[in-house]
């Protein structure tokens, strides 16, 4: 691998090819048609190349020139204001704080769970946490029925940040409940996008 200072003119994430925090940010990549290069890495093994730019070791890592990024949503918002075309937040203040709202919710309950589910190493606290995700999924149904994308009739960062976890489910042995139809609708129209599809790892177009 040539060395990080000889590369810095192109755009590169760091990213793990199963890691729900690394799909999010490609998501924003294909969503935003930007060149990058995608390095995958190895979570056990780090490279030489990321620990020269990032101590901390944490995926996803953009390099953009001789700004370096390491937490997937800082590289989400970073890209959705460097590259303003098409945005995925909307533009109206009351909008956008909702959309910012539900990111939080995202973070904090949905995807520690997910963390437990995919590390798999206390059967009883995985269990636990299937149970939650599911009953916290299957909750929103009511808001999908009244629009296409997460509280938007278009894609935001609240979709990409979603998706990841849809896209796993079956991998969490996760089954929505009938009356999650709506869900299950939206997560089909979030996988027929070709920017989602664009997004995926070899690894995640196995998942399913």
């Amino acid at each position: 691998m040539a060395s990080i200072a000889n590369r810095r003119s192109v755009m590169m994430m760091f990213s793990q090819p199963e890691c729900i925090y690394s799909h999010r940010a490609r998501i924003v990549l294909a969503e935003k048609d930007i060149t990058a290069e995608i390095i995958d890495v190895d979570s056990r093994h780090h490279p030489e190349d990321l620990v020269e730019v990032n101590p901390y070791g944490v995926l996803p890592t953009l390099v953009d020139r001789e700004l370096v990024i390491y937490d997937s949503r800082i590289i989400m918002d970073y890209l959705d204001e460097r590259f303003p075309h098409p945005p995925l937040l909307p533009v109206d203040p009351v909008s956008r704080a909702k959309c910012r709202l539900a990111l939080y919710r995202i973070e904090k309950d949905w995807y520690p769970l997910a963390d437990i589910i995919i590390a798999d190493v206390d059967a009883d606290a995985v269990e636990q946490a299937r149970k939650e995700l599911t009953e916290s999924i299957a909750a929103v149904a009511p808001i999908l029925e009244q629009v296409p994308y997460f509280l938007n009739e278009d894609f935001t960062l609240v979709d990409a940040s979603i998706a990841p976890i849809l896209w796993r489910l079956e991998e969490m042995d996760i089954e929505l409940p009938e009356q999650a139809q709506s869900v299950i609708d939206y997560a089909n129209r979030l996988f027929e996008r070709e920017t989602f599809q664009a997004s995926l790892s070899e690894t995640e177009q196995l998942m399913r």
